[in-house]
């Protein structure tokens, strides 16, 4: 009956019988609420506080699966008990729905609150479940004499009140339950009446519920953040895992190997961009292509979709829609033209180009895929529509790189003096957010659109907060140069980063550790992008000036054949 566990001595106290599990041990002397001296077993031994802690969360979780019996034996034998008698008491009489015996129980209780406010918050959860049963029963006059005696004098939550009097006027039990979000008169009702009324009490008095599965759980997350190969969406839970053994990701469960190389461009790679669902990779060139491909989750294969042609200059760097229905396309420094394609149809939706002086060299969407950003290092920084408009512009700004927030109105954008600020286009107002000491050649921002992650020019890889405005971490092995590099965010909850390097490696890292966790090599040139596919974790892929992109999954099994894969090696080699 009892789903947040502590009542042991319940049956026993039904039954009028007389139980170990009433009476009072366990607590030493040293606590306030009177309880009686330390414990000893059958054997005579003192058991520390550790122990008799340990006796009393597994007495809780035994009953909880409903071996009372079990937990009867534990407790007599250790001399502990799950809970104070008062407390027992109270629990059986708020399950029972006696509620004028509950508030003699919390009288009793009174010295064992934690507060004086606690205790008036207590009473008004107790007839605030009292009052709703009697409206359920359909008892409106014995309701309405507890909302104005009982409840009202009370003095508190006034509003809640105020709520609680309309439930008069509902109709049914049913239209009750709606507008109340109430589960109904019931053991489940009161069980999460109970959770509510513990957190009062000290868990020397009442222990919380379901403790013992609450600790695991705890443990289980720490052994998954110290998991530095540790990359999937399922989280790990009593019914995944076992507790037997520590959790443990492998390293062949983690994106190091090359499943496949892309050799299609004829010329240096400059960029490479997942979609936003993942099921598309686009890839721009010095080769003046940009190239679609379609992406087989399942296997890590991908195909060419489509190839864009036509970027005079080449294309170094792209931006998918939110909506991934259009694709921006930008060039180098001398590059003045923008392409907006039609990544679903492959039309060029419009070529845009305000001035042969203009340097377009990135852009950024709004979340409303109706607008972009777009900006230079000569000078230029343009909001547009779709058809290539100018809707707004902001001045003398040198843009290096720009990033879209989520809430639709802040753009960042770094520029050439070494810094990153944010700019909004509705009310025109500007300010510093990032300041390094060095270039910052690009950037990207996590999905949470809390941190930054950083290419500084002779310092590498930097993470900041953008919330405080902090320098969180600088992180060791990538070589940086004054090259364009982009790195990523990427796998289960941007938990890991990558980047390129001009030794021709790709670097990982876990977010909390400076030292890479994979350096994985097999291009032959400058590693000038890398993008983690947003929708599956074990894959991201890495583009260089080899004229190669590589795509990176887990370790196949010995007996699978992958074309283009080099022989297997250590962590940091292709597979």
């Amino acid at each position: 009956m009892q789903t947040n566990g502590a009542g042991a001595t319940l049956a026993a106290t039904r039954n009028g019988e007389s139980s170990e599990l009433a009476k009072p041990s366990c607590p030493g002397p040293s606590q306030a609420n009177g309880l009686e001296a330390a414990t000893t077993t059958g054997r005579g031994k003192p058991l520390s506080q550790a122990d008799e802690d340990t006796i009393r969360l597994v007495g809780q979780h035994l009953h909880d699966l409903g071996l009372s019996r079990t937990v009867e034996l534990l407790m007599q034998e250790s001399g502990c008990r799950l809970e104070h008698p008062a407390a027992t008491k109270f629990r059986v009489h708020v399950m029972d729905g006696q509620w004028d015996q509950a508030e003699v129980d919390l009288n009793e209780l009174k010295p064992l609150v934690q507060s004086t406010n606690g205790l008036l918050h207590m009473r008004f959860l107790l007839l605030e479940q009292k009052y709703l049963e009697l409206l359920e029963d359909g008892k409106l006059l014995e309701a309405l004499t507890v909302l104005r005696q009982e409840l009202t004098p009370l003095k508190y939550n006034v509003e809640r009140i105020h709520t609680l009097s309309g439930y008069l006027m509902c109709s049914s039990f049913e239209d009750l339950r709606i507008k109340a979000a109430w589960e109904g008169k019931g053991i489940l009702s009161r069980s999460k009446l109970l959770d509510k009324l513990q957190t009062f009490l000290p868990p020397s008095v009442m222990l919380p519920p379901r403790r013992l599965q609450t600790l695991l759980q705890q443990a289980i997350e720490l052994q998954k953040e110290r998991c530095l190969y540790h990359n999937t969406r399922l989280e790990p839970s009593f019914a995944s895992i076992s507790l037997l053994a520590d959790h443990v990701c492998t390293r062949k469960q983690f994106p190091c190997c090359a499943r496949q190389i892309l050799t299609d461009h004829c010329n240096e790679v400059w960029f490479c961009r997942f979609s936003n669902d993942g099921t598309k990779l686009a890839t721009g060139s010095k080769d003046s292509t940009v190239i679609i491909w379609q992406v087989d989750q399942e296997s890590h294969k991908l195909r060419v979709l489509r190839a864009l042609e036509g970027h005079t200059y080449g294309a170094s760097y792209l931006a998918w829609s939110p909506d991934d229905t259009f694709l921006i396309a930008c060039g180098p420094d001398d590059c003045s033209d923008l392409w907006l394609w039609n990544a679903q149809t492959g039309e060029l939706r419009v070529k845009m180009s305000q001035s042969h002086e203009d340097s377009l060299t990135c852009a950024a969407w709004n979340p409303d895929s109706k607008r972009f950003v777009t900006g230079g290092q000569r000078g230029q920084f343009y909001q547009c529509d779709l058809d290539g408009n100018v809707l707004d512009s902001w001045e003398g700004v040198r843009v290096q790189c720009l990033w879209c927030l989520s809430d639709g109105k802040t753009v960042l954008a770094s520029d050439t003096h070494q810094r990153i600020r944010s700019y909004n286009f509705e009310d025109l107002t500007d300010r510093n957010i990032v300041q390094e000491d060095h270039p910052v050649m690009s950037f990207s921002v996590s999905r949470n659109g809390r941190l930054a992650l950083l290419n500084v020019a002779t310092q590498g890889v930097h993470l900041w907060d953008l919330q405080d405005r902090v320098l969180i971490r600088r992180y060791q092995g990538v070589t940086q140069g004054f090259y364009t590099i982009h790195s990523c965010f990427g796998g289960s909850n941007d938990d890991f980063l990558a980047s390129g390097s001009e030794d021709h490696n790709v670097y990982v890292w876990h977010r909390k550790s400076e030292l890479p966790i994979a350096v994985l090599s097999g291009h032959a040139r400058t590693v000038n992008c890398v993008s983690w596919n947003p929708q599956v974790p074990s894959m991201f892929a890495s583009a260089s000036d080899d004229g190669t992109v590589r795509i990176w999954g887990p370790v196949l099994s010995s007996e699978e054949d992958v074309e283009g894969m080099v022989l297997p090696g250590h962590m940091g080699s292709a597979c």
